[in-house]
C-alpha cells in the first residue's frame, strides 16, 4: 500500500511538472535566426521580412502603459532620466540615443548621489534567450556610453528583461519600436 502511494505521488508530481513545462513553451528559433546558435546580437540575424513570414501578425491596437503621455516612453513622464531606443536587432546607440544620453548625463552630473539601473529590453520577435542577450547588450552599451562620459560605474547597475516587460502592447512596428529600449530606473534609498 505504501509503495502504491509513493508511486501515485511521483506520477502526480511528474504530471504537474510536465503540464507546467508544456504551458510555458516558447517559439523555437529557425535556422540562422535569433537564438539559433548565432553569436552576439548582430550576427546571423533574421530580417524583418523573414520574421514577418514565420507567423501571421494580427493587427492589435497600440495601447501605451497607463500614465504615459501620448508619444510613447521617454517623453519625460517616467522620471528624470529618459529612455533610449534601438533599431531592430541592434545594440548600437543611434545618434538620437546619444543625444538623449547627453541630456541624462547633464542630470546625473548635477545629482551625483543618484544611483540607477539600466534595464535592457527588446521586442517580442526572436526567442526569449536571444532577447535576453540582446537586452543585456543594449544595457551595457548605455552603461559604456555613460562611463565614457565620466559617470561613476559604481552608481550604475544593469539588468535585461528581454521581451518580458513590453512598454507598449501590440504585434507590429508601431509597438515594437517602443519596446526596443534602455530604460532608466533611479534607485531611491
Amino acid at each position: 500500500m505504501m509503495r502504491r502511494c509513493i508511486h501515485l505521488r511521483a506520477a502526480v508530481i511528474f504530471l504537474g511538472v510536465f503540464l507546467m513545462l508544456a504551458g510555458c513553451g516558447r517559439r523555437t528559433a529557425q535556422t540562422g535566426g535569433p537564438g539559433a546558435g548565432a553569436g552576439a546580437p548582430g550576427e546571423g540575424k533574421m530580417t524583418e521580412e523573414q520574421i514577418a513570414k514565420q507567423a501571421p501578425i494580427r493587427e492589435v491596437p497600440v495601447t501605451p502603459t497607463p500614465g504615459v503621455r501620448e508619444g510613447g516612453p521617454g517623453t519625460g513622464t517616467e522620471g528624470p532620466l529618459k529612455d533610449v531606443f534601438f533599431d531592430f536587432d541592434k545594440s548600437l546607440l543611434t545618434e538620437d540615443a546619444k543625444r538623449t544620453l547627453d541630456d541624462n548625463i547633464r542630470w546625473l552630473r548635477t545629482n551625483p548621489a543618484a544611483r540607477f539601473t539600466i534595464e535592457g529590453h527588446g521586442d517580442e520577435r526572436g526567442t526569449n534567450e536571444y532577447n535576453l542577450a540582446l537586452g543585456e547588450h543594449r544595457a551595457k552599451a548605455v552603461r559604456g556610453y555613460l562611463t565614457a562620459a565620466g559617470i561613476d560605474d559604481k552608481r550604475i547597475s544593469t539588468i535585461s528583461y528581454g521581451e518580458e516587460r513590453p512598454f507598449v502592447l501590440g504585434h507590429d512596428e508601431a509597438a515594437w519600436k517602443w519596446n526596443r529600449r534602455g530604460h532608466f530606473v533611479v534607485v531611491t534609498r
